[in-house]
């Protein structure tokens, strides 16, 4: 069963040249948004190109992906869990961001060093 997530599936044919390289169909590279770097998944049998993007939780997937893996998501499930994973990662970034901002401002929620590792009396 396939999620909502996943659209229509286009392919194309391409070649690999002996250096191991091929081109992404232009209309693939337009639609898709790449850019100057590609991530290459391999999952399942299978090897999944997509566009890099710096924001969108990247600096986490390798992470949400062994999660994921561990987890037993292959195939197209593993994709549309990491999509959604990935998604969640900037709004939770975000908010600490924000609590982190108050605690300092002394208006928000913190714990001292002894709330966390208890009193040390010497």
């Amino acid at each position: 069963m396939l999620s909502e997530n996943v659209q229509k599936r286009e392919q194309k044919r391409v070649t690999i040249t002996s250096k191991r390289q091929f081109t992404i169909p232009q209309k693939f590279y337009s639609e898709l948004g790449f850019d100057r770097e590609a991530l290459c998944i391999k999952t399942d049998g299978m090897l999944i190109i997509r566009p890099s993007s710096g924001d969108n939780g990247g600096e986490f997937a390798e992470q949400i992906l062994a999660e994921l893996i561990d987890e037993g998501f292959s195939g197209y499930e593993l994709l549309d869990e990491f999509r959604k994973r990935r998604s969640m990662v900037r709004p939770a970034v975000e908010n600490m961001m924000k609590a982190a901002k108050k605690a300092a401002e002394g208006t928000g929620e913190y714990y001292t060093y002894e709330d966390v590792f208890g009193r040390t009396d010497d």
